[in-house]
């Protein structure tokens, strides 16, 4: 291991995977890239279906729990993110969805260059998406796989077939002009494997001279010489090391690890550096504040017929199959993600944009964390696309190894529990059906018994998780309140950026992981120097 490189990358997840492809293209260049948990060769990561035992495996995990929330009832919750090369994408749901386009038109209003024409040619570069192939929004050869379900199992044709009952349109392509409806979603996966950014822009290039990747290296902070970044601090084999960056340090440690360790580095709010004995190199409060994360709550049904995924001795058959035929081809479900069926939908008609996702689920849940579902049953995720509850990062204590106080106020905003509350009434209706008439299902949670508002929302607040997308907590803007400028680098000092889903200015409506390689992919050309990508003027929705 060198001690001196161009470029130091903090965090081997999805931003920092892309970074690390894309800057060491450059020969004359020298980067590292630096990953606090192992390399990504677990069992676990390459399955798609074993998604659950990936996301609760503790060894790829950095285990996070939520604060106290009030609108829980004073209730934490588990918060799993990647802490393993690749990040949250070695252990996700593999969901490949953009955001709607009117998100980036708000990034655009107050962040110079980040509006929908403008990031679209920065989603494209880096898709090789093999099912639109004629389609502008679409593009193909990329480094990231992207494919629909190969077979998706039948009850996801009956929800789609209920929501049609119900009068609701059918998305095509939650990836082009307009993502309103319902659908199949589309995946990172290649070949029957979980396609994580760490397969997609790493491996293949991890053989450059000029590239190194560091994993079981924990950051601690940021060197500064005066206002200047310079370096960092690392503990690696039980040793605390320091690595210089000759030209920039870029932090992709994601929404929570990258303002931790902003604070670590003596960037963030005068006061609470100050409780924490921390030196002061710019104060800067909006480091941490403004969390937004996506809560969420399901209704669920048993069923005994056998069609849905699961393990039972009727299903026994079926299930031998799908293992001989993944062995063989890799195809089938096995090599699937599961959840393959989605939608976006407004809450009320005046809702500008939808802001209500249902997710459904051709499995039951296990009550234990057991991996893999036992029995069988389905349902529905009712998901606040739009949360109103901002949130913030800090530090518990000035140790590294210490996991910062995580507080996303869940349904602090009554709006929120009122969204996930109508999209539980809904995903009722769709499940009664003449759609499902035939799996002679019975609704466990939260039971026939359920109907009043009172009702669901003591539900809601019992039950109610989050589905793994923070950000916002290192705002990018062109204001001098944010923490980036529209160019990513931190306000008050030089040689320092963030490039991930920190700095969303707002939380997109969905899946988040595709909004960060596209922000990696446009760091990338702003390090480097390079022009930025043509706009691509194409129609979509506001």
């Amino acid at each position: 291991m060198n001690d001196t490189y161009d470029y130091l990358i903090v965090g081997g997840g999805s931003a920092g995977c892309v970074l690390a492809n894309r800057l060491s293209a450059n020969p004359n260049v020298s980067v590292c890239l630096v990953e606090a948990g192992p390399n990504d060769h677990h069992s676990v990561i390459k399955y798609p279906t074993a998604v659950a035992a990936a996301i609760n495996h503790p060894e790829l995990n950095w285990r996070y729990q939520s604060a106290p929330q009030s609108g829980l009832g004073n209730r934490p919750f588990a918060i799993p993110r990647g802490r393993v090369l690749g990040g949250s994408s070695s252990i996700n749901g593999m969901v490949y969805f953009r955001g709607h386009p009117g998100d980036f038109d708000d990034w655009g209003h107050v962040a110079n260059g980040w509006s929908y024409r403008d990031v679209l040619p920065y989603f494209m570069r880096s898709e090789d998406n093999g099912h639109y192939v004629d389609s502008p929004y679409h593009g193909i050869g990329g480094e990231m796989h992207v494919a629909h379900p190969p077979r998706p199992n039948p009850l996801v044709h009956s929800f789609l077939d209920a929501t049609k009952a119900l009068g609701y349109r059918q998305c095509p392509d939650f990836n082009a002009a307009d993502p309103e409806g319902f659908g199949l979603r589309q995946a990172t996966i290649r070949n029957g494997r979980r396609e994580s950014m760490a397969t997609a822009f790493v491996h293949p290039i991890e053989h450059r001279d000029n590239l190194t990747v560091l994993t079981g290296a924990l950051v601690d902070k940021v060197v500064f010489n005066d206002r200047r970044a310079v370096g960092i601090e690392l503990v690696i084999n039980n040793t605390r090391r320091t690595l210089n960056g000759r030209r920039e340090v870029v932090l992709t440690a994601g929404a929570y690890g990258t303002p931790a360790i902003l604070l670590r580095s003596g960037i963030g709010g005068a006061t609470e550096l100050q409780a924490h004995g921390i030196p002061i190199v710019h104060d800067l409060p909006s480091v941490g504040r403004g969390l937004r994360d996506h809560s969420s709550a399901s209704i669920q049904v048993r069923s005994k017929n056998p069609t849905s995924y699961g393990l039972s001795v009727k299903a026994t058959p079926r299930n031998l199959w799908n293992l001989l035929e993944y062995m063989l081809w890799r195809g089938g479900p096995i090599g699937g993600n599961v959840f393959e069926a989605t939608g976006f939908i407004r809450s009320k008609p005046e809702v500008e944009r939808p802001d209500l996702q249902l997710v459904f689920m051709p499995a039951h849940r296990n009550a234990n964390t057991f991996p893999l579902p036992l029995g069988h049953g389905f349902g529905i995720l009712s998901i606040a696309a739009r949360p109103k509850s901002a949130g913030r990062v800090s530090l518990a204590t000035p140790d590294p190894q210490a996991s910062p106080v995580i507080d996303p106020d869940f349904l602090g905003s009554d709006g929120d529990i009122e969204v996930i509350r109508h999209g539980l009434k809904l995903a009722r209706q769709l499940l009664g059906t003449p759609a499902f008439d035939r799996y002679k299902g019975w609704e466990i949670l939260p039971g026939p018994d359920v109907g009043t508002d009172d009702e669901w929302n003591d539900y809601i607040r019992r039950t109610a998780v989050t589905v793994h997308h923070p950000g916002c907590t290192c705002r990018m803007g062109d204001d001098d309140e944010s923490v980036v400028d529209s160019k990513l680098r931190v306000r008050g000092v030089e040689g320092l950026r963030v490039a991930d889903a920190s700095v969303f200015p707002s939380l997109v409506a969905g899946n988040t992981n595709a909004a960060v390689v596209m922000i990696a992919e446009k760091a990338s050309d702003m390090i480097l120097g390079r022009i930025a990508m043509a706009p691509v003027d194409l129609p979509h929705a506001d």
